[in-house]
């Protein structure tokens, strides 16, 4: 089968490589249907991520088809269509049994597939875990409705679920790309009183604001001002810091009210500077760390119910002998585009 394949820094390419087989009992061979690329997938391409193995098949965002379970798998079965989590989770641990799955004990736990293991950017992936690590999808769910269940989707919620959002409470989400959306789509689920969206590419404002016209949508030079006088309490009640950007972690806290609470969904590139006797007496809390995405089925239960539609992502689309393209566009946010499908059948 083809294979997108991390090479060396910056070289990825399609090649041929065996169809995966079971390798423990917990496994399961899931037939990809749709795949798609994430920005952690550029980082891997640019060498910004050490325990990424050369060799691998990238790619940890997609859905398909169970073709084969290992012994021990007694919730799935041939045949099942499924979501595939970005982490992969033993279930059984301190942090699995707490929710905290990103922190899993097991040696395969954690951030394995596409990084560390062959990923879903292919025809085929082996699962670990598998029992804990797909979500049937919903027979009235399509693959495209559920393409990002397993990861950025997850992210969006477990952000708003650790963001505590109460119905009175003004909401600044930072970051209007596809991981920003989804934390507003999660976001909305609450019903805040206002929820302002800050983002400087004026595309991805058009985009929100086309599509959401109850959210507030600004640049980041009046973000402040707007906030403040949306909150009337100076700033921001939840902050939801989802962009990364040089200046975003600084704006963040700045927008915040006094004892309000900074979310950080945000990856960085440099460290950032936590300068405590400026913001000593804002009394501010943060909640920063990388996804639980333990929130699979539940997602899946509001995408089947109307509640949350992320196809409005899903700005293009491309077969897997075409991935080359894929990332060429993906990465330099030519036309418009938010996220991509990859059909992984061609």
């Amino acid at each position: 089968m083809l294979a997108y394949t991390y090479i060396d820094k910056g070289r990825f390419e399609l090649r041929e490589k065996p169809r995966p087989v079971l390798q423990d009992p917990r496994d399961a061979i899931v037939r990809v249907t749709l795949s798609s690329i994430c920005t952690s997938d550029l980082h891997i391409k640019h060498g910004s991520v050490p325990r990424a193995v050369p060799g691998i098949t990238v790619g940890h965002e997609m859905v398909g088809v169970v073709e084969e379970v290992g012994p021990a798998i007694t919730t799935l079965r041939p045949g099942d269509r499924v979501a595939v989590n970005v982490e992969t989770f033993c279930g059984e641990c301190y942090f699995c049994r707490h929710g905290y799955v990103n922190n899993c004990t097991s040696p395969h736990g954690g951030w394995a597939l596409g990084c560390r293991i062959d990923g879903g950017q292919a025809p085929y992936v082996r699962v670990p875990f598998a029992d804990c690590g797909l979500t049937p999808i919903p027979s009235s769910v399509t693959d495209e409705q559920a393409l990002f269940v397993g990861d950025v989707l997850a992210t969006g919620y477990w952000a708003a679920r650790i963001s505590d959002i109460r119905p009175d409470d003004t909401v600044l989400i930072i970051g209007a790309g596809p991981t920003g959306v989804c934390a507003l789509l999660c976001a909305m689920l609450k019903r805040p009183r206002h929820i302002v969206v800050c983002e400087e590419l004026a595309w991805r404002r058009r985009f929100v604001a086309d599509r959401y016209p109850g959210v507030t949508v600004v640049g980041a030079a009046e973000c402040r001002g707007i906030v403040d006088g949306l909150s009337g309490r100076g700033g921001a009640d939840v902050v939801m810091e989802v962009a990364g950007g040089r200046d975003t972690f600084s704006m963040a806290w700045q927008c915040a009210r006094p004892n309000g609470l900074v979310t950080v969904v945000a990856l960085y590139d440099e460290p950032q500077l936590l300068p405590l006797p400026s913001m000593y007496g804002k009394n501010l809390t943060f909640k920063t760390g990388g996804v639980d995405g333990c929130d699979c089925a539940e997602i899946l239960r509001l995408i089947a119910a109307g509640q949350i539609d992320t196809t409005p992502l899903i700005t293009h689309r491309f077969a897997l002998s075409d991935i080359d393209r894929a990332y060429s566009l993906f990465e330099s946010r030519a036309d418009g585009v938010m996220k991509v499908a990859v059909d992984c059948s061609c």
